[in-house]
């Protein structure tokens, strides 16, 4: 991964300084380094492909609920302050003094009843 990430920053680095006497010259150039970009890219994700496709359960059955379920609690990111690590690491995410009041979350009675 290393190697992939050293070779796309030294190709950058490496590309020669396009002449800006002639604005076709500079456009050509442009198209140039735009498809070199792109090959590039697609050959980054040939070598990552596979550990993106082994990493996908983990991020079906883990990542996706919890981020489906903390989208249900929390309405929009904007009207909370930065979160903060405590002394015993418990990570508090306050909510802004600012923020408009949120509707709160229906009671689950004995049986797991919710009174709408």
């Amino acid at each position: 991964m290393r190697q992939v990430m050293l070779t796309v920053l030294m190709l950058g680095l490496a590309t020669p300084g396009v002449a800006q006497e002639e604005g076709e010259d500079l456009r050509d150039g442009f198209d140039l380094l735009g498809e070199g970009t792109r090959m590039i890219l697609e050959g980054l994700m040939d070598e990552m492909r596979p550990l993106l496709d082994e990493a996908r359960p983990f991020f079906e059955d883990e990542v996706l609920p919890m981020l489906e379920r903390m989208g249900e609690l929390v309405d929009d990111l904007g009207h909370y302050e930065l979160p903060e690590r405590l002394p015993n690491g418990d990570i508090l995410i306050r909510r802004s003094e600012d923020a408009p009041p949120i509707e709160p979350l229906p009671e689950i009675g004995e049986g797991g009843e919710v009174e709408l």
